[in-house]
């Protein structure tokens, strides 16, 4: 007999919540090679874009995230003492080249450094915050 009851629920996406949708759609959508859900893309015309709820997919068109507009979003403070991440995302690359490499990345779209433990022998790893301020990880795995 299993531990888990007869039906579960499937893991749809995270939803992260952003003051601008776009903003944070574009920073995800660049550092994990994700795309628009069909309907969910910028406007190609350049006019204002009112988007307050967007859908990432992975290329096979599993989704993966989502970022819902809010008025206002507290400023994220970890890994300051007495300020937990309440949660976070964690990536991986294969090495500790591809780790500099995703840093340049995240810098480029926007991310900001959090904490640094490049010289872990066991488990190198940077934390970020993205723009909205979402804490996430990139480790070597």
């Amino acid at each position: 007999m299993s531990d888990f009851p007869p039906v579960v629920p499937h893991l749809l996406h995270t939803v992260l919540d952003a003051v601008d949708v776009r903003q944070e759609s574009e920073f995800w959508r660049g550092l994990l090679g994700l795309a628009y859900r069909a309907g969910d893309e910028p406007p190609d015309d350049g006019s204002d874009d009112d988007a307050d709820w967007v859908v990432l997919t992975h290329p096979d068109g599993h989704r993966a995230l989502a970022i819902q507009q809010v008025d206002a979003l507290p400023p994220s403070r970890w890994p300051e003492p007495g300020h937990p991440a309440v949660s976070h995302l964690d990536t991986t690359v294969p090495s500790v080249s591809a780790l500099d490499a995703v840093h340049d990345l995240v810098l480029e779209l926007g991310g900001e450094p959090r904490l640094d433990r490049t010289d872990d022998e066991e488990e190198p790893l940077r934390a970020y915050a993205s723009p909205a301020g979402h804490v996430f990880c990139v480790l070597v795995s």
